[in-house]
């Protein structure tokens, strides 16, 4: 049987899927959604799922790469899918572009995509892009000054937990993150942390409280906004996981509690994601209404009472 700690890059890769075909001329997905952004406004924010190589870092946990192709796609095709999205979703001040990867690797998106965006994005207010703690230096730097927007840089930071984080194969330290942190920090450069809830060899009360942890780790080094991720399977990987008793998907009432604490402690915004919420409610009677009492805790960034329901759950 193999354990999380003896998982290789050769074990995540055996286990998993076909890709998703994809043309790399066009996104793999796009929509606008509403967002609270730092200033306390609701408004529309563009989200443009951008057709690339893969990441070079195979995390445990990531299935990202489904959707991603496995050569570099050609300068000026991820401009061009910029370009074709924004036509489809009119009207948005804010933008995000996840390229399933790490946005100043250049085998991912070229130098020459990178101040074309500048360009096309002149109009916006806020523009969103991840990367990999380890990839971010001073093309992140000239990227932010080419912007008329105000930059922010997502970051996985998953788990503060220092028996799992280096389980992960991210090839990441806590100290790689606060670095990367404090140089985007350094050059007025925004950051938001992405968190895992309930990561493989968590309990369901530890995923609670590593989450906590890792939410008052990321306030602690100056990240502005905090998303919280309930891990998922869906990879090949974490099936495997699954079926050793490794891993389970957080409770609905986990993301409750984590959610809940991250935005009582009014230190910066904190989201919790709800792609596919749904697959969390047992209770068919209080399920839909907690999953709306998260969205609107995400938008209005107060805590209402919780819901209570004859199932306990």
């Amino acid at each position: 049987m193999v354990e999380l700690r003896t998982l290789t890059e050769r074990d995540i890769l055996t286990l998993r899927g076909p890709r998703n075909p994809v043309d790399p001329s066009r996104p793999y997905l796009w929509f606008t959604e509403r967002e609270r952004t730092a200033d306390g406004r609701i408004e529309k924010v563009a989200a443009i799922f951008l057709t690339n190589k893969e990441c070079p870092f195979r995390c445990v946990y990531c299935d990202l790469w489904k959707n991603t192709t496995k050569d570099r796609v050609p300068p000026g095709a991820v401009a061009g899918q910029v370009e074709w999205a924004l036509a489809q979703l009119p009207g948005t001040l804010h933008v995000k572009l996840y390229n399933s990867g790490n946005f100043f690797d250049d085998q991912a998106i070229s130098r020459s995509d990178r101040s074309r965006l500048c360009e096309m994005l002149s109009d916006f207010r806020t523009v969103i892009v991840e990367c990999h703690p380890k990839l971010v230096d001073r093309r992140c730097v000239e990227f932010a000054g080419g912007l008329a927007a105000a930059l922010q840089v997502g970051m996985g930071l998953e788990t503060v937990d220092p028996q799992v984080l280096p389980r992960l194969n991210k090839r990441m330290t806590l100290d790689d993150f606060s670095r990367a942190a404090e140089f985007m920090l350094a050059h007025g450069i925004a950051v938001r942390a992405f968190i895992m809830l309930r990561t493989p060899y968590q309990g369901e009360d530890e995923g609670v409280e590593w989450a906590q942890r890792s939410i008052d780790f990321a306030f602690s080094i100056g990240v502005e906004c905090c998303s919280v991720v309930p891990a998922r399977a869906g990879n090949g990987v974490m099936e495997r996981l699954q079926e050793q008793g490794h891993f389970h998907p957080p409770s609905l009432r986990s993301m409750e509690k984590v959610l809940d604490y991250g935005v009582g402690l009014r230190r910066g915004r904190v989201f919790m994601d709800l792609w596919d919420l749904e697959r969390s409610y047992t209770c068919g009677v209080c399920g839909p209404a907690r999953g709306e009492r998260l969205a609107a805790i995400n938008l209005s960034q107060t805590v209402p009472p919780r819901i209570s329901c004859a199932c306990g759950s």
